[in-house]
């Protein structure tokens, strides 16, 4: 997930998979993540017992409400029986089986952020050791779907609720297991609907619920000791050192968004505005219209002091009131937060603490 440009960086990962599904030229399944919150079709199917030679696996299946039908982007996914090999592929999907206890057989490697020669985020890698036991591939698919390696892996169950996953690549991914894809728009699944969704599918609703549930505590009893983010507006942004002439702004239904307001913070109406004026998950300003930003408090963006020191100089993007004043959270390459801003089941808990100090910082600038 090497980019020139991190606010397209799931843009150009959506049209890499999908010429990679052309050329395999077979069809797809699965489900897109909306806008927002995306609202999500999982529903418990009656079906037939199957049998197996002691005639057991049946009737456990159907007590535990197998098997489950789950709608999403691209149809409709049916599994038969509770999973027991697990591959999750795409962005941060592994940290649901690993939070609830389930080591996944194979996931995808991550080339960006905190992640090490291990091709984990750390706190994957260190989920990973807690459960002990073998553990996964780490597919070196950041160019296209392995197929083959995970067939190899005879997964019966492949989740990818956060993803950019292609009709094509649903196809073919449904070919070697059923697959669960995202719910609404490809790459803005939050951490919630992920959870929810997969657990669902692991035959592990309960457990999944009450993880969510524990999340939505850690977020809130976070959000209380930082009472100054409260109210305060904020928008995410990227910015490109060697290029000021344009700044993408994160729409409201991206992950990194929705995240700041569970943290007490809201979306000024400038970005609102503009959010509705596109379909995309970001927003390109000009640097000659920028003054429309004047109502945001906070600027969060990738880069360090050098990056805010260099917009400060700018005769235009200086004059943006959040970076006149230096209410802007850095978040450094290599750090956990590049890929904690945008939230998983796992990142969470390991994120959450610097996140909300670096933004009461950032709050105690603003007037």
């Amino acid at each position: 997930m090497k980019f020139r440009r991190i606010a397209l960086l799931a843009l150009a990962l959506v049209l890499g998979l999908a010429l990679f599904g052309c050329a395999a030229q077979q069809p797809a399944d699965e489900a897109g993540a909306g806008a927002g919150d995306a609202t999500q079709d999982v529903a418990q199917g009656s079906g037939t017992d199957t049998e197996d030679p002691a005639g057991e696996t049946g009737a456990e299946d159907a007590a535990e409400g197998f098997p489950i039908t789950i709608t999403h982007a691209w149809g409709e996914t049916v599994i038969e029986s509770r999973p027991e090999r697990i591959v999750a592929v795409s962005w941060t999907n592994e940290d649901v089986p690993l939070a609830l206890g389930v080591m996944p057989l194979g996931i995808s490697e991550v080339t960006y952020g905190a992640a090490d020669e291990s091709r984990m985020l750390p706190w994957t890698k260190q989920k990973v050791a807690d459960l002990g036991g073998e553990p996964p591939v780490v597919f070196r698919d950041t160019e296209g779907f392995d197929f083959e390696a995970i067939s190899d892996l005879k997964p019966d169950l492949i989740l990818a609720a956060q993803s950019g996953v292609t009709e094509e690549e649903y196809a073919l991914l449904s070919e070697i297991a059923p697959t669960v894809a995202y719910p609404g728009e490809p790459w803005v699944t939050t951490w919630r609907d992920t959870i929810t969704l997969q657990a669902t599918a692991m035959g592990m609703e309960a457990e999944g619920t009450q993880l969510v549930a524990d999340l939505e505590t850690l977020i809130a009893d976070t959000a209380a000791q930082y009472p100054r983010i409260k109210g305060v507006s904020a928008c995410f942004a990227y910015v490109e050192p060697t290029d000021f002439s344009t700044i993408s702004i994160y729409a409201p239904s991206d992950s990194r968004p929705a995240y700041l307001r569970e943290l007490g913070l809201v979306t000024p109406p400038s970005v609102e505005e503009l959010a509705g004026q596109t379909e995309d998950f970001y927003i390109d300003i000009s640097a000659e219209n920028v003054d429309v930003l004047a109502d945001v408090d906070i600027i969060l963006t990738y880069g360090d002091a050098s990056l805010l020191e260099a917009m400060q100089n700018d005769p235009l993007l200086g004059a943006i009131p959040a970076v006149a004043r230096g209410s802007v959270v850095l978040i450094e390459d290599g750090s956990a937060l590049y890929s904690g801003a945008s939230p998983s089941a796992l990142s969470l808990p390991w994120c959450v603490g610097d996140y909300a100090t670096m933004l009461d910082d950032a709050a105690a600038k603003v007037g």
